[in-house]
Formats: structure tokens, sequence, C-alpha cells
């Protein structure tokens, strides 16, 4: 079988996948008066976080496939795409060793032409939260235009847990009715009638090993968040950060809040 760019000349590794567009984006704003140049490390900074956006994108994206397939109770399937979540999580915390590269004074050198920029502004990693369960009405707040409609929709939208209560109920288990007709704009909170569900399932291995695998999930973004606040924390202390955020202060709230609770409250029946 043949590739399309072996048959046309103008179809190459360079225009399929956009790389002089994609090179062309790493736009600094800094200014080095001594030089007239851009610092240094902020292209440093520019592509780490560009990549971030694409693994968020990936990762969106593999959720949405990995919700389908439980809601058609393709098990295999989903567990599948969630192990491959699994990586890029890991990815995204090794790309936080590159940038602690960084010391605080060349984080320094720019850090005022970011302006209001943040992180906190990441629509994506909003999407993410709330695909997830972790879901903030506040936070709309801060997205308009397409950002804003796409958060929207994650809001309203069925969380991965929804799709796991799922799964559970079409297999025949007494799940609660309550979680069965819940408001999905609700935060997830542990219902001790589904963890009992839970437990009398353990024993079968492929339910134990999907629930295993959702608590590996859970997990990578929780090691992600943590890393994220000692990256914070190393290169900016207990300063505000960009954008008027409070910094590692506030990231430091989000650390062990758990998107699937239930599975990890039935750890101590075993």
């Amino acid at each position: 079988m043949s590739l399309p760019f072996e048959n046309n000349d103008e179809f190459t590794y360079g225009s399929y996948l956009m790389v002089p567009e994609l090179l062309s984006l790493q736009r600094c704003v800094s200014h080095d008066p001594a030089t007239g140049q851009p610092e240094h490390d902020e292209t440093l900074f520019i592509v780490i976080h560009q990549v971030y956006e694409l693994w968020f994108k990936q990762i969106l994206h593999e959720v949405d496939f990995i919700i389908g397939a439980l809601d058609e109770d393709r098990i295999s399937a989903a567990q599948n795409h969630l192990k491959r979540v699994l990586k890029i999580l890991k990815t995204l915390v090794g790309q936080l060793d590159v940038l602690e590269t960084m010391t605080p004074a060349e984080f320094a050198s720019f850090r005022d032409f970011l302006a209001n920029a943040s992180g906190f502004q990441s629509a994506q990693f909003r999407e993410l939260e709330f695909v997830l369960g972790i879901k903030d009405r506040i936070q709309l707040d801060w997205f308009t235009g397409d950002e804003g409609a796409r958060l929207h929709h994650r809001y309203e939208s069925p969380t991965v847990w929804d799709a796991f209560v799922g799964v559970l109920h079409r297999q025949g288990a007494p799940v609660p009715a309550e979680l069965l007709e819940r408001d999905v704009t609700e935060p997830v909170v542990e219902n001790p009638d589904l963890q009992a569900v839970i437990i009398d399932r353990y024993g079968d291995e492929g339910f134990a090993g999907l629930c295993e695998t959702l608590t590996d999930l859970d997990e990578g973004l929780q090691e992600w968040r943590y890393r994220h606040v000692m990256m914070v924390k190393r290169t900016i202390g207990t300063k505000m950060g960009t954008g008027g955020s409070d910094g590692a202060a506030y990231l430091a709230t989000t650390l062990f809040r758990p998107a699937f609770p239930d599975l990890w409250a039935v750890r101590t029946a075993f």
C-alpha cells in the first residue's frame, strides 16, 4: 500500500504535518535591551506549553472515545485507550523535568512580558477536568467565544464516571437510582451504596481491571498536579502567579481532589 506523498511530490512530510506553520508559532514577546533579541529561555517556555496544549487535545480526543466505548459496553477498547491516556500523562510529567532546567532568574528575565497571560486560561485543561467530573461553574465565566462554548458543552455533558456507572447498570448491578438520574453538572461525590456494588463485583477480573485503570488515570492526574505545584514553587516561590492568580498557593488547593472518589474509598474494604 503506497502512501499519498509517494505519488504526489507536493504532499510531503512537511506539508502533511504543516511543519513550516508549526515552527512559526513560537513568537516571543520579551526583549533584552542589551541585545535587542528575545530572552533566550522564553522559546523553551512557549514550546513546552504549546506541546501541553497539543497533548490536552489528544487526551480529550481519547476520553471522548473512551466514553463512547463504555456507552457501547466495549470495555476492552475503553481500557486500551485509558492506558494510552496514562502514557500521555506520564509524558506531561516528564516535560516538567525539562521546564525545571530553567532557573528562577531565567524565568524572571521574561516573566513580566507575559502580562495577564496565565495557565489558568487553558480552556482545554478545564475541559479535561469537566469531562472527568471535576466541575466548577465559576470557571465558565473565565471563557468566551469558541472556548466558552466548548467548556459549556463539557459542563453539561456526562462524565467518564457516568459512563462507568452506566456500564454497571446495563450489566445488571443494583446501581442507586439517583446516580442514573444525577445532575451531570454537579461534581462526582462518594456514594456508599455504589461502593458496596463495586466491592461485590471486584472478584470479576475484567471489572477489577477497569476499576484499577480508572484509578491509575485519577492518580496520574494527581501526580501531574503535584509536580506542577512543585515546579511553580521552584520557579517563583510564593509569588503571585501570572495574570494575577495566586500561583502555587492556589494550585496546592487542587491536590488530592480525586476525580473518582468511590474507587479510592473502596480500598479500605479489602
